[in-house]
């Protein structure tokens, strides 16, 4: 069975929330969320304020973790009071170990990107069993540049123990869209409507819908 098409960011954002908490029920720790939108990192933070009432609803410590400094101040600045933690993945002079604490329950990180890598990667790490949500991420650019041994063993090492819970990547008159516990799929736009293509695994490697 084909899933429904998002028409608009909000559906796709609610649906995302959903495919979030179905991953999470099932155990899964380290999960991404993807919003493969023009844009979309230009929104980040209201999505990220939307996120936070999956964890808030359920009387978790959530810390937000922004790229740096100056996007978590201007979060704290827009949201003002709110029950759980703003933070940023630090740098060279203040580390990500220094940037947490015991008492947060789950971590949500705000469209990080490519050169943050490192620093999600630790994060992971002194997260131990505690969940991690990376919100619209950026770092597929590791991956598909890198073509050294350093980049494949990031790859092979961290990248891939990433779990895809939603995935939404809108494209001329096709859509590949994936949202936990469904299959990959890829759509064709047919008039007002998408039609299944095919379902697969894993994600789709270059564009199996310009075959048919």
């Amino acid at each position: 069975m084909s899933l429904p098409v998002p028409s608009t960011i909000d559906e796709a954002i609610s649906e995302a929330i959903a495919a979030t908490q179905r991953a999470l029920d099932d155990g899964y720790r380290r999960i991404q969320v993807e919003l493969a939108v023009p844009e979309i990192a230009l929104q980040a933070q209201a999505i990220a304020l939307e996120f936070s009432q999956l964890f808030a609803d359920q009387g978790l410590g959530l810390r937000i973790i922004f790229p740096d400094t100056g996007a978590a101040a201007l979060a704290k600045r827009d949201w003002g009071e709110v029950p759980f933690q703003i933070g940023d993945l630090g740098s060279r002079y203040t580390p990500i170990d220094r940037k947490i604490a015991e008492s947060d329950q789950v971590f949500l990180v705000v469209s990080p990107s490519a050169v943050e890598v490192q620093s999600v990667e630790k994060l992971c790490e002194l997260a131990g069993d505690r969940p991690v949500v990376l919100l619209i991420p950026q770092l597929e650019d590791v991956s598909i540049v890198g073509i050294g041994y350093a980049a494949r063993q990031l790859r092979q090492r961290f990248l891939s123990t990433l779990f895809s819970a939603y995935y939404f990547r809108p494209l001329d008159g096709a859509v590949v869209l994936r949202s936990h516990p469904s299959r990959w799929q890829v759509l064709l736009e047919k008039g007002e409507e998408y039609e299944l293509l095919t379902e697969l695994p894993e994600k789709p490697a270059g564009k199996p819908w310009k075959d048919c």
